[in-house]
């Protein structure tokens, strides 16, 4: 009995602190301002960690004042008067128990677990309440219960009883108190209430100040010992019984307290080596686009003075050849960080897959199936469609690849409807109604350290350094974009699977877009133009002027800001870059808006995306041009504005 009392108090410490961990690392995001705070964000964010945390079935957020924050669900909270110790005398880190209650609505008792949140500088305290079935701390008792009148209870340390097994009514156990500090070990045989003697096993967890008490009858315990022999045999028995069932506990309860952390921590890790080069990847792709801005801008105009058929001409043309080919490498790293300007319309799916396995169908290697399973017709997504493409495009392309002797190569589309809040293997999913595409081949599978990096752009597992390592990076950006996830399944031999889930759109599809009109030229408008490089505002002076305005330049944002405030009315249009020194682009636009309400204003950067195209809406901003701007998009857009 002391030694299945002892294996039993080891199982409930180690899941309340695996419970407290998940709470720790719950207030950390709390504390690092990593977590959601928008009301939906919150719910998504809560019920996502919910589904990570074992023992837990709801969590609440609690103000400086007790006053409830948010909620995993409408479950309402428990008494936070029924705490032990009280809620409002918490250090920062410590955690308390309450009394079990039954949710409104529900059958089964619960216990609370409360963890103490720290005050930050700009962030006050609160707390941190997570519901866990009562019957979940009695762990695998029913697996190593001894006999059929053993028994189980868990007490507070003030007397309180929280959870128990097999107990048909309260009982008083004479000289054996939970509430007694002293007591740590088993008192062997004591006389309860009722006067019947129980064989006793309590050990203490002292770090929630709870007490497991393991019981049994003693003459039921007795009944069947008959002679010596039968004694013997008996007690080698359950003692080979119990400590099985001990082992069976403890390793149980750490394989699982380990796998549900890894679990974890490789989904913390994934997400923020993919958003630290998501970043990395954002700011080099705009420095890069300057440089590409430059070289387009001056190309275009020296192509334009060049004799028609020249040696000049045709090496003007390889240039710019170039550049373009620049300008796709940078979109397609853009796509991975989440910050290309792209178009967002309403179009169906199953038509780009048909588009993908067509070209595929060309070109497949001898030994290659391709079987395809579409049955999601009609069902469109909001986007960009030639994302879209690419990213099916990169899959089938990496499926093939990955088997050079060949294989069955399947593309499967379905519609798939989620539920509840799910964590798939590199990203984690809301609930929602989605369009899953699957791409599955049978090659030899990935290993587990290049599933850590899969999706990183420029790593490749391929042999002879061939692959850009861009194509599962782009893959990555575009369900990003859409507002999806990624799901991968591998086995060493036995192939892989990617699953795409991305968000599917009800409304009516976007109407096709028009050819693009012959590039127009101004009046003579006085347009004013900032920017903090030197040679891209001179490129930019000489090619307005090429095309019939006249501009005036500026690289101090605070300069133009000042021209404009002297004379609001002698400028038809405002062209700006974002990132410049002391004041960005839509700060620029913010503070005109005082003088120049109407005011046309064109904004220029090399890292758009949503987050851009959403701060710049709210400045004020007319339109948005990716950089490099070639200079039949730029007139164009002028002409829009103007017009």
């Amino acid at each position: 009995m002391e030694l299945l009392s002892l294996a039993l108090t080891d199982e409930l410490d180690r899941g309340l602190r695996g419970a407290e961990e998940g709470l720790q690392a719950l207030g950390l995001e709390l504390g690092q301002r990593r977590f959601p705070t928008a009301d939906n964000d919150t719910l998504q964010a809560l019920r996502t960690r919910v589904a990570l945390m074992p023992l837990v079935t709801e969590l609440w957020l609690l103000g400086k004042d007790l006053e409830l924050m948010a909620s995993s669900d409408a479950t309402p909270m428990p008494d936070t008067h029924t705490f032990l110790p009280a809620l409002q005398g918490l250090e920062p880190g410590a955690t308390a128990l309450s009394r079990p209650f039954v949710p409104r609505g529900g059958s089964q008792t619960h216990v609370a677990l409360a963890f103490r949140v720290g005050a930050e500088l700009d962030r006050p305290g609160g707390w941190i309440i997570a519901s866990i079935p009562a019957d979940m701390l009695l762990g695998a008792f029913g697996v190593a219960l001894p006999a059929a009148d053993s028994r189980m209870t868990i007490f507070r340390s003030d007397g309180v009883r929280l959870a128990g097994a097999n107990v048909e009514r309260p009982r008083t156990i004479e000289g054996v108190r939970p509430r007694d500090e002293a007591a740590g070990t088993s008192p062997g045989v004591e006389r309860v209430s009722d006067h019947n003697d129980l064989l006793i096993g309590l050990h203490r967890v002292p770090r929630y100040g709870l007490d497991v008490v393991v019981s049994r009858e003693l003459h039921a315990a007795l009944s069947g010992w008959r002679g010596s022999l039968e004694l013997s045999l008996g007690a080698l028995g359950v003692l080979l019984i119990v400590m099985a069932a001990a082992v069976h506990i403890v390793t149980r309860s750490e394989q699982r307290r380990i796998a549900a952390q890894s679990a974890l921590q490789a989904q913390r890790a994934r997400a923020s080596r993919l958003e630290a080069l998501g970043a990395l990847a954002g700011g080099v792709s705009h420095d890069f686009n300057n440089v590409l801005a430059g070289i387009v801008g001056y190309g275009e105009m020296a192509q334009d003075a060049a004799v028609p058929g020249s040696d000049q001409a045709r090496h003007l043309a390889k240039v710019l050849q170039a550049a373009d080919r620049g300008r796709s490498l940078i979109e397609r790293i853009l796509s991975f960080s989440k910050g290309g300007a792209r178009a967002s319309t309403v179009f169906e799916l199953e038509p780009v897959v048909e588009e993908v396995l067509s070209l595929l169908t060309a070109s497949l290697r001898p030994g290659v199936v391709l079987e395809r399973v579409l049955e999601a017709p009609g069902a469109r997504l909001r986007g960009d469609a030639t994302q879209a493409f690419e990213a099916v495009m990169n899959l089938c392309t990496n499926a093939i690849q990955a088997m050079p002797d060949g294989g069955m190569l399947s593309v499967q589309l379905t519609r798939r409807r989620v539920s509840a809040p799910k964590v798939l293997s590199h990203t984690p999913l809301p609930r929602g109604d989605y369009l899953a595409l699957s791409v599955i081949d049978e090659g030899q599978g990935i290993t587990a350290e290049a599933m850590e990096h899969l999706f990183e752009p420029f790593f490749t597992s391929r042999d002879g350094g061939s692959g850009t390592g861009l194509g599962l990076a782009v893959v990555f950006g575009v369900v990003a974009e859409f507002g999806g996830g990624v799901d991968v399944e591998s086995h060493a031999g036995e192939g892989a699977r990617f699953t795409l889930f991305l968000p599917e759109c009800t409304d009516a599809p976007s109407a096709p877009a028009t050819a693009l009109a012959a590039v127009p030229e101004g009046g003579g408008q006085q347009l004013l133009v900032v920017d903090d490089e030197a040679n891209l505002l001179a490129m930019a002076d000489l090619m307005l002027q090429g095309l019939g305005y006249r501009p005036v330049c500026f690289d101090n944002a605070g300069a133009a800001l000042l021209a404009i405030r002297e004379a609001p009315n002698q400028f038809s249009a405002v062209i700006t870059d974002e990132v410049m020194p002391g004041m960005s682009g839509t700060q620029l636009t913010r503070a005109l808006r005082e003088w120049a309400p109407h005011l046309p204003v064109l904004l220029v950067s090399g890292y758009g995306g949503a987050h851009l195209a959403h701060h710049a809406s709210n400045a004020g901003v007319d339109r948005v041009l990716m950089k490099p701007i070639q200079r039949g998009e730029l007139a164009r857009a002028l002409a829009e504005v103007l017009r």
